[in-house]
């Protein structure tokens, strides 16, 4: 299975669970067929709020018109059927593997479809679909490959101060590793060309904004930040699948560090 816009070398990294899955999803929606703005989101049981953040998204954002391909990653609740009814277009993977993994393969399946550019953003309601237009809008410009949302720049309407210091302490690591100003690491909310996810390594099950982030740095495509909103997770949410402050902040260090080794190369050889 080759799909349009997917080389096979690419196609071979998919996993047993995902090929069938996605086999699947393009048999419903076929390669090539797709709008030029796909929306991606990672869901693992978010049953309660995916739907309103399906609904949230618009069809049209900064000129192009959009498709919202949701990764369902093993969900043990009815995430998928959800997300089906409201709208989206569903790939079922029946194996929890990841954010990472899911959203590798939602641009798996957002390259096969043709899109010029991805969108992600988180299926918890946390950030907010009418600011697709603004993370998209650098793309479009030529001013930048990789945009990402910035609750710093924007507004932080969350209440856990640990957090709220975590992404001051790894914007300023990841800024010393890209060597450019990043002020938040790890916002849910960003867009780039559809080449970029092609072009870098993507291997991390968890915390793939950083690695993504430093990954397509080292590799060469501009980064941009714009102003975006971050609030908490609505009251239906399901708890966060990271772990305690100080786990999710070792993890994270430790992706980032791992990426930076890994594609420092690039860097170098340009």
């Amino acid at each position: 299975m080759t799909a349009v816009g997917v080389s096979s070398d690419e196609d071979a990294r998919l996993a047993p669970a995902e090929r069938a899955a996605a086999e699947t999803f393009l048999e419903h929606h076929p390669a090539g067929a797709g709008a030029p703005l796909a929306i991606v989101i990672p869901a693992y049981n978010e049953e309660p709020t995916v739907a309103e953040v399906i609904a949230s998204i618009p069809s049209e954002a900064a000129g192009l018109a959009t498709e919202v391909i949701v990764v369902v990653d093993g969900a043990r609740d009815g995430t998928a059927q959800v997300a089906e009814r409201a709208g989206a277009l569903v790939c079922d993977v029946p194996v929890n593997r990841g954010q990472g993994a899911a959203l590798r393969l939602g641009y798996w399946l957002a390259r096969a479809r043709g899109a010029e550019v991805i969108v992600t953003i988180d299926a918890d309601g946390q950030y907010e679909a009418d600011e697709i237009g603004r993370v998209v809008a650098p793309i479009l410009s030529g001013a930048a490959d990789f945009v990402s949302g910035s609750r710093r720049l924007g507004s932080e309407l969350t209440t856990d101060p640990t957090r709220h210091l975590g992404v001051i302490v790894f914007g300023a690591l990841i800024s010393l590793l890209v060597r450019q100003r990043i002020t938040d690491p790890a916002c849910g909310l960003r867009a780039m060309r559809s080449r970029v996810t092609a072009a870098v390594t993507l291997e991390e099950p968890q915390y793939q904004a950083s690695e993504l982030m430093i990954s397509a740095a080292l590799n060469g495509f501009r980064l941009a930040e714009v102003p975006t909103t971050m609030r908490d997770r609505g009251e239906h949410a399901t708890g966060t699948k990271k772990g305690g402050n100080l786990g999710y902040g070792l993890r994270f260090a430790r992706v980032a560090a791992r990426t930076w080794w890994r594609d420092r190369g690039a860097a170098r050889g340009r």
